[in-house]
């Protein structure tokens, strides 16, 4: 069909759809015929009102975000929740809960999992990304008087993918060592941020105060506080060379779960080398508010260096 057939087509066509109002058939630049009173019932049908809106301001009030504060999801303590509907023993499920952190007793609707408990996984999830990301607060290391040092780590992506990078210092670092700490101190105590910043943020300005109290009471002390910055644990196995320290205790964010991202641990070794075997270290995990508190876990370690110092061992060499 020529162009100008199939024009003179379309004319009819909106002619006789037309026919009866008196619409004036018009053609655009394109070529296209319309026809303008349709065109404004178009525009008029895709434009939103809402129901019982009179005019646009009404409609920008109804649309506009709220400052509402929503309550925080997690503050829900999950051993205290339960969202199995008409469940046949509840009580036994809630006593079982009150043994564990596990999710259990999340219900469901249908097959999938209810809202509120999944929005509580999400909001747990973040909560663990967030603390491996993020950096320990600078205020913080000013504040406890710790000393800045960092691995040779660029950032936290080749921290994330390169761990034997996380245990070694360059020269200008280790240089730093030297001059802070005494050599042959009897203990030195070190705070890597590992893998969660929210952990040591949560536990450290409770910790270090608890040790050195603890210390004491045994006529031992420590000096300035190393803090590290993208530190692996057997980072504190090259401050043993460069220090030739009895004692390191190293203070390191663990791994966040869906439970917690403020656990840390304490790594103690006697006289730490590179190379030292992993069963040489004593570990004192789960220090957080839901497992060891900070206060206690202090006592406990400075026991611990004092036992360490003692037998002159750690790790599996002090359990024999």
């Amino acid at each position: 069909m020529e162009q100008t057939e199939l024009k003179q087509m379309i004319r009819a066509i909106l002619t006789e759809m037309a026919s009866g109002n008196n619409d004036e058939i018009t053609e655009d630049a394109s070529g296209l015929q319309t026809n303008s009173k349709e065109t404004i019932q178009v525009s008029e049908r895709v434009t939103y009102h809402p129901a019982g809106s009179t005019n646009e301001t009404e409609q920008v009030k109804q649309n506009s975000v709220s400052d509402e504060v929503l309550d925080d999801i997690t503050e829900l303590n999950i051993r205290e929740t339960f969202y199995v509907d008409n469940a046949e023993d509840e009580e036994g499920y809630m006593r079982i809960k009150q043994h564990t952190p596990a999710r259990l007793g999340m219900g469901r609707a249908g097959s999938r999992y209810k809202t509120q408990p999944v929005l509580r996984f999400r909001a747990d999830h973040a909560a663990a990304q967030d603390a491996v990301y993020s950096y320990v607060d600078e205020e913080l290391i000013k504040d406890l008087n710790l000393v800045p040092l960092e691995t040779v780590c660029q950032d936290k992506d080749e921290y994330l993918k390169r761990p034997d990078l996380g245990r070694v210092f360059s020269e200008e670092s280790a240089k730093k060592i030297k001059e802070v700490v005494p050599q042959n101190a009897d203990v030195v105590v070190v705070v890597g941020d590992g893998l969660s910043s929210a952990a040591i943020e949560a536990n450290v300005r409770d910790i270090l105060p608890a040790i050195r109290q603890g210390l004491k009471t045994h006529n031992l002390d420590f000096g300035d506080v190393l803090f590290v910055k993208h530190c692996r644990v057997p980072a504190m196995d090259q401050i043993g060379d460069i220090t030739n320290a009895n004692v390191i205790c190293m203070l390191i964010g663990e791994r966040p779960g869906l439970v917690t991202a403020e656990s840390m641990s304490a790594y103690i070794a006697y006289r730490p080398t590179v190379g030292m075997p992993e069963a040489g270290r004593t570990v004192i995990s789960n220090i957080h508010d839901g497992g060891t508190p900070a206060v206690e876990a202090g006592a406990y370690i400075a026991d611990i260096i004092e036992q360490i110092l003692k037998q002159k061992a750690s790790g599996t060499s002090l359990e024999q």
